[in-house]
């Protein structure tokens, strides 16, 4: 153990990514259940990975790890501090929760043939989105965010056996994501040209006496337009509804728990480490770009989700909203502010995540999950329906919930910065979220199920059991909040201040 501990930083991203293409071998002969089995083993050993590294980080210090014994600024730096460190840990948090749910939920909505190359794919994308998360490298972070966008297109083309729309939202997921990593990759560019560095850290330094330098404006244009698009910042947000609907279930929760919060992350870090806010133009750019965007979108995402027929769509709109309140404490720029934002990145992956696999069990039962379709499934499928409704409880922020923690944050956050008027728009929008979550409960508990003369059962209790879990941790959390708002606090106030 004491050989392995200085290099988990590398093998929180090297042993999915080895896992990878040994996945592929489960093809000769067809071992379906032992690729599952593997990829619910490498996630596992992916979150205590996370967890040793985000309590030593807390406990100790941050961690600097050279690849290939380069120093950094010379070689590529994996670098773990409080904020990436609790990333990592949702990240594969997640992925080890939403795994055993998996299994029964692939055997339904994919073909049988391509189960294999599907887990192949999982694997693919959890490495991109840790690696995204733990470099310390700005070219780096290009490259996996590549690895996790193309095997992601994969995953939600996969979704084609139950709607073949599923193609048509990875091929605009396709053309948007390109769009986005393309901006980001620019901006990264331009950045490299006036510095000649790409390490995270050795960047913060040398752009300090350019902040008037033209060309470090334009990169960090193309950078936050790049994210923007990447995690669906409203308008940049066409590509989400499509893609979170027509895509399987496990990919669904997965994406919709990790993949937007990673470049909320990402957007974080150049926000506030690289640039700060003691450059004019971020503080500019937070004011008058995110800050309306994030309105907006509160709003937006929570009016279109109360008109929608389909509760996927339905809850993916929802995240257009939530990543409003995201990107609202982030242009607060202020120590609730960020607090919210961090907080709301855990936060909103436990809700999204229940909610998601919540309709997964809906979907294995009746092959659909339109709202018309689920009428008196409250008296058949009163586990789900009940987990549904109580993640939907936390999506609007009611006390005793994740939702109410991250909402109360946001709210001191706009206090702070005078802006009481933002304060009554956040719980104005949070009251739009009832009313899309009382037409789920309308359907589900005070109308009669469409065949009365067919007996619906109970989701399976592999299935039941990883979604029970993260509706216990949105109410655990919600009450004891002790540990999430430490951390959080700790990386805003480092963002604050200007740490690296």
């Amino acid at each position: 153990m004491n050989f392995i501990m200085p290099h988990l930083p590398v093998l929180q991203v090297a042993i999915p990514l080895i896992a990878a293409p040994i996945c592929v071998l489960f093809t000769f002969g067809g071992h379906r259940k032992l690729a599952w089995l593997f990829t619910l083993a490498v996630s596992w050993v992916c979150f205590l990975i996370a967890g040793a590294l985000l309590s030593r980080v807390l406990l100790d210090t941050d961690i600097s790890y050279a690849i290939g014994n380069w120093p950094p600024p010379f070689g590529i730096e994996y670098r773990v501090d409080p904020i990436n460190a609790f990333v990592l840990l949702i990240i594969s948090g997640i992925s080890a929760i939403a795994l055993p749910f998996a299994r029964l939920s692939v055997e339904k909505e994919i073909e049988t043939d391509r189960h294999i190359l599907f887990y192949t794919s999982y694997l693919l994308c959890l490495t991109g989105l840790l690696g995204v998360t733990i470099t310390g490298d700005a070219f780096n972070i290009f490259v996996f965010l590549e690895i996790s966008s193309l095997s992601t297109y994969v995953l939600i083309a996969t979704g084609v056996r139950q709607d073949r729309r599923a193609l048509t939202a990875a091929y605009n997921y396709l053309i948007l994501g390109t769009i986005g990593a393309t901006f980001f990759v620019i901006g990264i560019g331009l950045l490299y040209m006036v510095t000649g560095t790409l390490n995270i850290a050795d960047l913060a330094e040398r752009l300090q006496p350019l902040s008037d330098n033209r060309v470090v404006h334009a990169g960090f244009a193309f950078i936050v337009i790049g994210m923007g698009l990447k995690l669906a910042l409203f308008p940049m947000h066409v590509w989400l509804p499509n893609a979170y609907t027509y895509a399987p279930s496990l990919v669904t929760v997965f994406l919709a728990a990790t993949s937007t919060k990673v470049s909320v992350y990402v957007l974080l870090r150049f926000l506030f480490t690289v640039f700060g806010p003691s450059y004019g133009f971020v503080n500019l750019t937070l004011e008058f770009v995110l800050l309306p965007l994030a309105i907006v979108a509160m709003f937006a995402g929570s009016i279109t989700a109360i008109f929608q027929t389909n509760a996927k769509r339905l809850f993916a709109y929802s995240s257009v909203a939530q990543l409003g309140y995201m990107m609202l404490g982030v242009a607060l720029s202020n120590i609730p502010g960020l607090m919210a934002t961090i907080l709301h990145i855990f936060n909103h992956a436990l809700m999204k995540g229940a909610l998601f696999m919540a309709l997964g069990c809906v979907m294995y039962r009746l092959g659909t999950i339109s709202l018309g379709s689920m009428k008196g499934l409250g008296r058949s499928m009163p586990w789900t329906m009940a987990a549904l409704i109580l993640g939907g409880l936390s999506l609007i922020g009611v006390p005793g919930t994740v939702g109410f923690i991250s909402k109360w944050h946001l709210i001191l956050g706009t206090l702070e910065a005078g802006f009481w008027p933002i304060a009554i728009l956040i719980v104005a929008s949070s009251l739009l979220a009832v009313i899309y979550i009382w037409k789920i409960v309308e359907v589900a508990y005070l109308e009669n199920e469409i065949n009365q003369e067919k007996t619906l059962n109970e989701a399976p209790i592999s299935m039941l059991a990883p979604l029970w879990v993260l509706v216990i941790l949105n109410f655990y959390f919600g009450i004891d909040a002790d540990l999430t708002t430490w951390v959080a606090r700790n990386v805003a106030e480092t963002f604050l201040g200007g740490g690296s």
